[in-house]
């Protein structure tokens, strides 16, 4: 297997911020096997379904944890270093101490239900019940044949370090930017309200003006213009929504399987996000892997997906460009009653979001397990109310470019914001691998 090798020259300062190789004593993160990090992430897919989280959000949650976990194990990794001073306003992260054996299992148990129980602090009651529960049990299980201080040890750093995490995370601006007030801007071509809710306000709408975690702003990696909106039969933009019209009507078998299969909405499934964090998770346990492999993967993926939402989310309430429903039910003739193939969700159209984000998920995967084919069953493992089969992939592209044409064959999206939005986040997912280093 190829692993990440994207060991760049470090700054001074960031040499200066990695926890010291033999900071803590006990046996080393590799020696431990990657289940209990998995087991905490397919829990986190299944409680973001379960509580309905939107995919921006569900995107930070995966990125705090994946942080959280790899800076609560980094010191048991030896060749690996903190990404402290690497990642935006990130100073300092509690670091075991000298002389205490710590169980790297355990903290990473420890920080993970940190992490999931602040994320979930207003959850429903039976979302915090299987939180509770599943601390207790899957820590039981870790903690077995473990000298109680070692218990005690290890699972207060983990704490010490997930909180600290949190805390840092809290600074991103989320507090003034979550669920702003908003009014949509009005005229030709600007997104409204789509069937069938027509929900009047759009998600997430200053989502964008988040502190990234490792972008410089959510203006990085721009895509191109949007297409010139036009209600001409003639020009460019029709031809867009007339393309969506056309293939929506004409969808095949295998593409209408492609659309729901990519669907992944919220309360149905674990979200865009969360579908890539199951097939690390898919990849981490059938290859099985260890815990600091995994912590690198968590860390690398969470991020990159998280900043790949917060680039989205500014251009699209740059453009506020409205959906392809909205424009073919006004302008094609005949299509008045028409409607796409999966339901459009209450945001602007360019670009799309699973593209971005697939593209930005596909390329640190592939940094990470090298490029190589897989079987995704991520609804098998967690929907399998919905009855879709496995798919199997030669390569993290092909599937994230199977993800953003799904989006045409929903009916949701005008090609440009697939392609585009895909694109992006292949700039996004470079722009992390050049610009944070794991390995010393």
């Amino acid at each position: 297997m190829t692993r990440s090798r994207f060991a760049l020259a470090t700054l001074g300062l960031l040499l200066a911020a990695a926890p010291p190789a033999t900071a803590g004593q006990g046996k080393a993160a590799r020696k431990y096997k990657a289940d209990a990090a998995v087991e905490w992430f397919d829990f986190l897919y299944d409680v973001t379904k379960v509580e309905g989280n939107s995919p921006v959000v569900a995107a930070r949650n995966f990125a705090i944890a994946g942080v959280a976990l790899y800076e609560a194990v980094v010191p048991g990794i030896p060749d690996h270093i903190s990404l402290v001073g690497q990642l935006n306003e990130l100073a300092s992260v509690p670091q075991p101490e000298l002389g205490k054996k710590y169980n790297w299992e355990i903290v990473a148990h420890a920080a993970l239900g940190r992490v999931v129980e602040a994320r979930f602090a207003s959850a429903s009651n039976g979302s915090k019940l299987a939180i509770r529960t599943m601390q207790a049990q899957l820590g039981a299980r870790v903690a077995r044949k473990v000298k109680d201080i070692v218990v005690a040890d290890s699972t207060a750093h983990g704490i010490a370090v997930a909180d600290a995490v949190l805390a840092w995370a809290a600074t991103d601006g989320i507090a003034t930017y979550n669920n702003c007030a908003y009014t949509p801007p009005a005229g030709p071509g600007l997104w409204v309200p789509t069937p069938p809710a027509f929900n009047p306000n759009p998600l997430q709408p200053c989502w964008g003006q988040l502190r990234p975690f490792v972008l410089a702003s959510g203006g990085d990696c721009a895509p191109p213009p949007a297409t010139a909106f036009s209600t001409d039969s003639a020009s460019p933009f029709y031809a867009e929504a007339n393309e969506v019209y056309t293939t929506v009507n004409n969808l095949t078998s295998p593409q209408q399987e492609i659309a729901l299969f990519w669907n992944d909405g919220p309360t149905i499934t674990g979200t865009p996000p969360g579908h890539w964090i199951s097939i690390a998770g898919q990849l981490l346990k059938g290859q099985a892997e260890d815990l600091a492999f995994a912590a690198e993967a968590y860390a690398r993926l969470g991020m990159a997906v998280h900043d790949a939402f917060i680039q989205c989310w500014n251009v699209k309430y740059f453009y506020n460009l409205l959906r392809p429903v909205s424009y073919i039910q006004a302008n094609i003739a005949g299509a008045g009653s028409w409607l796409p193939f999966i339901p459009t969700p209450a945001f602007p159209e360019y670009t799309s979001g699973h593209s971005t984000q697939s593209g930005a998920a596909a390329t640190v995967l592939t940094a990470v397990f090298g490029a190589i084919p897989f079987t995704d069953d991520t609804h098998g493992i967690h929907n399998p109310e919905l009855g879709f089969p496995a798919r199997e992939f030669v390569d993290f592209t092909t599937a994230a470019q199977e993800a953003a044409l799904s989006r045409l064959y929903g009916g949701i999206h005008y090609r440009p914001a697939n392609e585009n939005g895909y694109a992006a986040g292949v700039c996004i997912g470079q722009a992390h691998l050049a610009g944070v280093q794991f390995l010393e």
